[in-house]
């Protein structure tokens, strides 16, 4: 198809941009930590906060169907500018309380309008290869979540609010991007949200299998995303834990394409419960690990724990009644989204009361059991899509 390289590849630069706001307050955490103006707490909120806006954004917009309603550039646009001003705002208030927090809720809402609908214009470009386009918004999605963590390395560790800054700006330049985009030639309209329907996704037992293969998933990402940077610099990254972190998280991207090319010749939830495997192996092991094993496993984890993410909304695409996939797609979402705030929030108390070690392994549980809910899945799962 013409065009579907050159504007695949502006989606996808606008996407790694615009998602630069999502980990800000992470890859601030570290220098607001050293300089004592947050607690672990207060540091556990800040990353919290963008998640539940994340979830009331995706309702919001499911409710209104906006991606369908409004046009998808447009919205992806004034998502990724409003976005990227509240981060840069952060900069300029006190960096925990009230308005930290409702900042951060802000930026998550808006992301709603970017990730979702990049997925919608990815797909309008789709012929056999569902999975692979998939897999790339989920991996400029891993790459932009990493690329604040790169910042303080980059720029020879600078305070705070420069992060934020370097964030918000990143986001409204990727909103530019969308600009020269053009849309695939084949029109998704995503069905519509109907609240009536959503127990449907615990009814069903295909997919009750994949929800809860996408909450073991949910239950360790984000978490370990969150935290991952500062067990790196506990073990002797030093002033480079900020680039080493973004290499971990953002080799995710690599994860990302690999299954989902083999997703597309293979059984989806089979690549998944694989991916779930390795990376809740390596959550499980990698706390209590020696210095010379940390790197090797944090590397291995950095690919596997996103991998399997875009393949929980293809199965769930493929089980659920035409009419119903929309709502069943949100009711997933916000269920995942919700999730990963108690797992934050449980690592900021885990890690001080029980050490690295058993933090991580508390998150492992999820993939594993994750892991074993898409095996049962697989022999059920139709082969089109």
């Amino acid at each position: 198809m013409p065009g579907k390289a050159r504007s695949l590849a502006l989606l996808l630069l606008g996407i790694t941009l615009s998602l630069a706001v999502w980990f800000a307050g992470t890859a601030a955490v570290p220098a607001l930590l050293e300089a004592g103006a947050v607690t672990r707490g207060e540091a556990g909120w800040l990353v919290a906060a963008v998640q539940g806006g994340f979830v009331a954004g995706t309702l919001v917009s499911a409710v209104l169907a906006a991606a369908d309603r409004f046009p998808a550039r447009a919205l992806f646009l004034g998502s990724a500018s409003l976005a990227g001003l509240a981060t840069m705002a952060q900069a300029l208030i006190e960096p925990a309380g009230p308005g930290a927090y409702a900042l951060r809720f802000l930026a998550g809402a808006c992301v709603a309008g970017i990730y979702p609908v990049g997925m919608k214009l990815a797909s309008g470009w789709a012929r056999g290869d569902i999975g692979l386009l998939i897999g790339l918004v989920v991996g400029a999605v891993t790459l932009g979540s990493a690329a604040p963590h790169a910042v303080p390395g980059l720029l020879g560790r600078p305070d705070w609010h420069v992060v934020y800054l370097a964030a918000g700006a990143a986001s409204l330049l990727g909103g530019l991007c969308i600009l020269p985009f053009r849309e695939g030639p084949l029109v998704v309209r995503r069905p519509p949200f109907d609240p009536r329907q959503a127990l449907e996704a615990w009814r069903d037992r295909r997919l009750r299998l994949a929800n809860l293969g996408y909450l073991g998933h949910m239950w360790e990402l984000y978490a370990m995303w969150a935290w991952v940077g500062l067990f790196l610099a506990s073990r002797g990254a030093g002033e480079e834990a900020g680039l080493l972190t973004a290499l971990v998280v953002g080799s995710g991207a690599l994860g990302c394409v690999g299954l989902g090319l083999l997703a597309d010749r293979f059984n989806r939830a089979r690549m998944a419960a694989a991916a779930m495997l390795v990376s809740g192996g390596c959550a499980i092991t990698i706390g209590f690990a020696p210095d010379w094993l940390v790197w090797p496993l944090a590397a291995i984890w950095g690919v596997s724990v996103v991998a399997d993410s875009a393949q929980f909304s293809a199965c769930t695409t493929l089980c659920a009644r035409p009419d119903l996939v929309g709502t069943m797609l949100t009711v997933q979402t916000a269920m995942g989204f919700l999730l990963t705030v108690p797992a934050i929030q449980l690592m900021a108390w885990a890690v001080p009361a029980l050490g690295w070690g058993a933090s991580f392994a508390l998150l492992g549980v999820g993939p594993l059991l994750g892991a074993w809910a898409m095996a049962r899945l697989a022999p059920l799962l139709p082969r089109a899509l």
